[in-house]
């Protein structure tokens, strides 16, 4: 499988690339970057990697790779800004997907993976300039079920890894969790409100929080090994993983991207999930779709 990071030199870019390498399976790592003296830097410090861990092939590479790419990811992005949300990174970073889209030639095979932010806007457009199958251009979003499941740990004191919980919706204010399918090493578990009450401090305060540290990174290692592990997905036989994906009539939405459950294998999103939810997880998973729908149109 050839994997090309843009924006690979970044923090989540590295980070990803790092992941793949510890990961040892036949990858071709194609890192771009409009910085070529950090892609050279990560690229000499990746050679003794490969030494500890071989397998993969890491190098310096450039848009042309995009050409014969089994995956694209997206990771450029303009800097964080403290207090400033997701959606408002919108007009720069759109300019970068497009760029992206248009490099991919017409009959471009492969699968691409949006992680730049605001992704379920990325998703939508990205879809729609280059036509690839909405199967094939999904967006990251698996950090906003990660820390449900870190913040229903806390609440119910059980350790990491304990907890299977999920975040549909969008990447951002408006996203969905569904406390109504929470398992505790593969049990159902029913919620008090005052565990859902902290679980929801923890999940609605992490970015803020995160972002008001002014440190200038983004959750690079949380991103990285995500990442990693949504390619590796789709090389393999078929794994659930929450993604944004333009819907066509899933869930009653049409024509807009926002994180869904999916089967994620060699053709990209393989199988579309549509889990019974709740008339109120229902009503909030279409308030996300028109708030991306706007965002897109604006």
């Amino acid at each position: 499988m050839k994997v090309t990071i843009v924006g690979g030199a970044g923090g989540v870019g590295a980070s990803t690339a790092f992941n793949l390498a510890l990961m040892r399976g036949p990858h071709e790592v194609a890192i771009v970057d409009s910085r070529p003296e950090m892609v050279s830097s990560h690229v000499m410090d990746f050679e003794q990697v490969l030494e500890l861990s071989p397998g993969c092939d890491l190098r310096a590479g450039d848009m042309s790779d995009l050409g014969d790419s089994d995956v694209a990811v997206l990771l450029s992005s303009s800097p964080l800004v403290a207090g400033m949300p997701r959606i408002e990174y919108l007009a720069k970073n759109a300019l970068i997907a497009d760029a992206l889209a248009d490099a991919l030639a017409s009959g471009w095979g492969g699968v691409v993976i949006v992680v730049t932010n605001p992704v379920d806007p990325l998703v939508t457009r990205l879809q729609q300039r280059t036509g690839l199958d909405r199967r094939r251009v999904l967006g990251y979003t698996l950090n906003d079920s990660l820390r449900l499941r870190t913040g229903l740990g806390k609440a119910l004191a059980v350790p990491p890894g304990s907890v299977e919980a999920w975040v549909i919706g969008e990447h951002g204010d408006l996203s969905v969790p569904l406390y109504e399918r929470v398992e505790v090493n593969g049990a159902p578990v029913m919620l008090t409100p005052a565990q859902v009450a902290v679980a929801e401090e923890y999940r609605r305060t992490w970015y803020p929080r995160h972002v008001a540290l002014d440190s200038g990174r983004s959750s690079t290692w949380t991103s990285g090994l995500g990442v990693a592990r949504m390619i590796s997905a789709l090389d393999g036989d078929g794994e659930l993983w929450p993604a944004s994906i333009v819907l066509e009539g899933e869930y009653g939405i049409h024509d807009v991207a926002v994180a869904v459950p999916a089967t994620i294998g060699r053709g990209g999103a393989e199988r579309i999930h549509e889990w019974e939810l709740s008339a109120d997880e229902l009503s909030a998973l279409h308030s996300s779709a028109e708030f991306v729908r706007a965002a897109t149109a604006g």
